[in-house]
């Protein structure tokens, strides 16, 4: 929910990097946005409920100018807020209590059949996820949905005998736990991209599971992770499945743990693989209140709000805006929207900035092989390499203070490729920096976790054999 904030000390929204200069953060755009409100006689609240199907319903709510005096920055304000709120919460019933305008101008930006700015995420949120099309409707404030959140009791259940499982692109990791401890634990590789029959997938699945469970006197609960958005055990899209065709997808994979859970007779928990690691930092924490952002391939999180529980968000922070300088800003390969957060904290980013910095990307050279290369020469002390984690730090600095306006934490966690080795640490100490200097109050309310390699395989296969709960006789 939007709420009203003094101006970072300093005013950053003058200079950005060195890098990557006319970068706006979304939180100094918020705080410009409320000066301006208070300088503005006309105002109105606008109510904002997203809904699924099922009746889970998110409600917010934002102020802006009447829509005679509002600005097209105004507007602006009010779709990076939609954007950032489909993909962080996830619905496909957006309802809009205020001027009709503000209602027309988002239906045509989301809902105009493959012509409308916003097509992708309206397909992607609509037919995609929640098998519906995507809708706009206006309404009084009287006739708002009202908010509607599951509470979710997954994570943090060590009772009884648990197989955990997490399946990645290059290998599926399992483990077998008993009263919280891990008895056996096991990584077998597999190529699971770019195959087209669904077998492959289902049978190296049910393999681990099974290699797990002859290691535990009996299964009680089956908890699992994987890339993608899962919502009450349906595959609803992964990565992992994307060598399928739509028809095989929706035949064999969307039920496929649903299935496995009346096979094996006993509780199926699966989630996305961000959400597990925020879980197995709670879990080595002892608390809550975790954002957990993985900066890899592309940008992953998962939350764990205060009381140390998983919500039903989607919690997609690669598709949620983070820079709102609107023209100029890079843009998305998959949305064709300009300020997401996949530009900022993925090997994308660092393709984006190493050539800024004098490093050209070879050809034929992976963006995984360029991060390691500019790894490499941050280690050799290459001023060009420096500039670009520096430059990451300066977006990650600028950006947990506006994750902080929707998120509950007061923890974060940092993973993936990018946050390797001694340039990741630069990450850090720059993020740091910028937050004492523009910040101070998240600075000192705001500690970076750590976790070594070790205890994030057994901490993730504990994470995911926790989060079914064992329901007692």
């Amino acid at each position: 929910m939007m709420m009203s904030r003094k101006l970072p000390n300093g005013d950053p929204s003058a200079r950005g990097p060195s890098l990557d200069a006319a970068f706006l953060p979304a939180e100094v755009a918020l705080c410009l946005h409320g000066e301006r409100l208070g300088k503005t006689a006309a105002k109105e609240r606008v109510g904002l409920a997203l809904s699924r199907p099922d009746g889970t319903t998110f409600v917010e709510e934002l102020e802006l100018p009447a829509p005679e005096n509002a600005s097209e920055e105004d507007w602006r304000m009010l779709e990076r807020h939609v954007k950032r709120m489909l993909w962080q919460k996830g619905g496909s019933r957006l309802f809009v209590a205020g001027a009709p305008e503000w209602a027309r101008r988002l239906r045509g930006t989301y809902c105009t059949a493959h012509s409308g700015e916003r097509a992708f995420d309206a397909d992607f949120m609509g037919k995609k996820l929640f098998g519906e099309a995507f809708s706009v409707t206006h309404c009084e404030v009287k006739e708002m949905p009202a908010a509607r959140e599951p509470e979710l009791e997954l994570g943090g259940n060590l009772d009884g005998c648990r197989i955990g499982f997490d399946l990645g692109g290059s290998d599926r990791k399992c483990a077998a736990v008993i009263d919280g401890k891990v008895v056996f634990s096991e990584e077998i590789t597999w190529d699971p991209y770019f195959q087209t029959d669904p077998e492959y997938h289902r049978a190296g699945i049910e393999d681990s599971l099974r290699l797990a469970a002859r290691h535990l006197p009996r299964v009680d609960v089956i908890g699992g992770s994987a890339a993608g958005v899962y919502i009450n055990n349906e595959v609803l899209a992964g990565s992992l499945f994307r060598g399928l065709s739509t028809v095989d997808f929706d035949r064999h994979i969307r039920g496929l743990f649903r299935d496995l859970e009346k096979e094996w007779g006993v509780p199926v928990a699966v989630v996305n693989d961000g959400e597990v690691t925020a879980l197995a930092a709670a879990l080595s924490a002892g608390g809550g209140g975790i954002l957990g952002v993985a900066m890899g391939t592309s940008t992953a999180a998962g939350y764990v709000n205060p009381r140390g529980k998983l919500t039903c968000w989607l919690n997609e922070l690669a598709f949620t805006p983070v820079d709102y300088r609107g023209e100029g800003a890079p843009v998305d390969e998959w949305s064709g929207d300009g300020g997401c957060g996949v530009q900022y904290f993925s090997q994308q980013a660092v393709a984006r900035l190493g050539p800024a910095a004098g490093i050209p990307l070879e050809p034929c050279e992976t963006f995984a092989e360029y991060l390691k290369r500019l790894q490499a020469l941050f280690d050799s002390g290459d001023a060009g390499a420096r500039k670009v984690f520096d430059t990451i730090g300066f977006y990650l600095g600028h950006t947990l203070p506006f994750w902080r306006r929707s998120y509950a934490f007061d923890k974060v966690l940092l993973l993936g490729r990018v946050m390797s080795g001694e340039a990741g640490e630069c990450i850090v100490r720059e993020a740091k920096r910028v937050l004492a200097e523009h910040y101070p109050e998240t600075a000192e309310n705001l500690s970076f976790l750590e976790v070594n390699e070790r205890d994030k395989r057994h901490g993730q296969a504990i994470a995911a054999a926790s989060l079914p709960v064992l329901k007692k006789e």
